[in-house]
C-alpha cells in the first residue's frame, strides 16, 4: 500500500488535530490518517497518508474541497510539502 509523508505548518496545532475535515476528505477516498506534531515548534504538523499515490494526492491537492478543508483546519497551503514512501 503506498503512503505519504505530508508535513506543513498551521495557525492553531489543536484546532488542526480536532478539525473533522481530513477524515471527511480522505476517508471516502480509501486513505487513512495518522496526526503527528512537532514537539519543537509549535505551528509544525504531519500527516502519514496511507493508500495514496502522490498523483491521487496532488488531484486531491488541487480540489475546492481540499481548500475548504485546510482553510476550516487553519493549514498554511504555502508550507505544505509531501514526500513519497520508496
Amino acid at each position: 500500500m503506498p503512503a505519504l509523508l505530508v508535513v506543513h505548518d498551521v495557525d492553531d496545532v489543536d484546532l488542526w488535530l480536532k478539525s473533522p475535515k481530513r477524515k471527511e476528505l480522505m476517508g471516502p477516498r480509501g486513505f487513512t490518517i495518522r496526526t503527528f506534531v512537532d514537539p519543537t515548534d509549535s505551528s509544525r504538523v504531519g500527516l502519514i497518508v496511507a493508500g495514496a499515490t502522490l498523483g491521487d494526492f496532488e488531484e486531491l491537492l488541487k480540489s475546492a474541497a481540499a481548500a475548504a478543508a485546510m482553510k476550516h483546519a487553519g493549514v498554511r497551503p504555502d508550507t505544505v510539502r509531501v514526500l513519497e514512501e520508496r
